[in-house]
């Protein structure tokens, strides 16, 4: 049985989506601002850091792009050709982003080291260059805080990979700004060794963003701890025996699980049913992050065992029917049978003969006699039968 998300989910991931793509509207709009402003400075000064810089906050706007697109189609609800959704468009343009920083950080560390080995001067750019790489750096450091707060409300992985896009280009900022100060001091030597640091700092988050998408693209688990607490969660429901077979995994910030639950052998399929039900409530209820439960109620404990789909199997009702019917057709408990419940259980079927007319005989006499009429059948557990008066009921094995 599979529960999906409710609407006031749906509601929720329709909030979030304009929440991210709000912020990520303003960044672009202060990538856009800040690459004109570095670059016309840069061009005036004569600093061909500051003019680099503003190329990299350039390349920051088309990254932004590349995420509201994502958050448009990611955050869009299943439909006929993706029953999942489309939270993995999020996970590869999270992966795309880890990538470019890893870029990113590869060509400052290079051009770093080309510009410390070359020993290449740089003229002092002035005030008024400092001033303005400095107000770039905060407005990339505030934008890289707004981001990543969003990024952790909504829980978008492609919102936290964009963030430490922005803190890329603000800590190449900063390289920009070691570079002037050094210039205006004679010192420009800096601008190369300041680099080189923050491009390894740069290609470490890239790599793991690159890491964490990959891992939610095969599909990894939650971690043990919340496996647990998923089962202990699923294990206090009423009427539930035990659960196995709990699975896990990921999509842009939502958790999938599937669980196997185990029930009372004899009891309806409509009370196994919602205590299975029960099971999804209480999970959500403790995981705001569960979007899709599938569980599977069993009427006993298979864990282990493999899947049972992949075995011979047992016959159904109209098998079994006719099997009995050829052995029981002459017994009077099968000429006044009411009801014929079968319980698939421990590989063997186990019959319970509901009769509405009493047979003068006790109900395990009974039993013993079906059950030695159909000796030959080895798919027979035991027989039960079961009488029905107009007064009351009982059962007797």
């Amino acid at each position: 049985m599979t529960q999906r998300v409710d609407s006031s989910v749906i509601q929720d991931t329709q909030l979030q989506s304009r929440e991210a793509k709000r912020v990520t509207y303003i960044g672009a709009w202060l990538d856009g601002l800040l690459s004109i402003v570095k670059v016309a400075i840069g061009l005036v000064v004569g600093s061909a850091a500051l003019i680099a810089d503003g190329i990299h906050s350039l390349s920051d706007l088309v990254t932004d792009g590349f995420v509201l697109a994502a958050i448009h189609y990611g955050r869009q609800e299943p439909d006929k050709d993706h029953h999942y959704g489309h939270g993995r468009i999020e996970t590869l343009t999270t992966l795309l982003l880890g990538s470019v920083l890893i870029f990113v950080a590869g060509g400052i560390a290079w051009s770093s080291l080309d510009r410390l080995f070359s020993g290449a001067e740089v003229n002092a750019p002035g005030v008024f260059a400092i001033v303005v790489t400095v107000i770039a750096l905060l407005s990339k450091e505030w934008i890289y805080r707004y981001t990543m707060q969003i990024a952790k409300r909504v829980g978008s992985k492609l919102l936290e990979a964009n963030a430490w896009h922005s803190r890329s280009d603000a800590l190449s900022t900063a390289v920009v700004l070691v570079a002037l100060l050094g210039a205006q001091f004679g010192l420009g030597w800096l601008d190369a060794v300041a680099a080189i640091i923050v491009g390894l700092l740069v290609g470490k988050v890239g790599w793991d963003l690159l890491w964490e998408s990959a891992r939610e693209l095969v599909d990894t688990a939650l971690p043990e701890d919340a496996q647990q607490q998923m089962h202990d969660v699923a294990c206090g429901v009423p009427g539930v025996d035990s659960v196995h077979d709990l699975r896990t995994r990921q999509s842009a910030g939502w958790v999938m699980v599937d669980l196997h639950v185990v029930v009372g052998p004899k009891i309806t399929v409509s009370e196994a049913h919602e205590i299975g039900n029960e099971v999804s409530r209480r999970l959500r209820r403790q995981f705001p992050a569960l979007t899709d439960v599938i569980f599977h109620i069993d009427p006993e404990d298979d864990a282990g065992e493999g899947d049972p789909s992949r075995l011979p199997g047992l016959p159904l009702r109209p098998e079994v029917e006719a099997a009995l019917d050829a052995r029981w057709y002459k017994h009077p408990v099968w000429r006044t049978l009411s009801e014929l419940q079968l319980h698939y259980l421990d590989e063997k079927i186990s019959v319970s003969l509901i009769i509405s007319d009493a047979v003068h005989q006790p109900p395990q006499c009974l039993a013993s006699q079906l059950k030695a009429l159909a000796s030959d059948i080895e798919w027979l557990g035991n027989v039960e039968v079961m009488f029905i008066t107009r007064a009351a009921s009982h059962t007797m094995r």
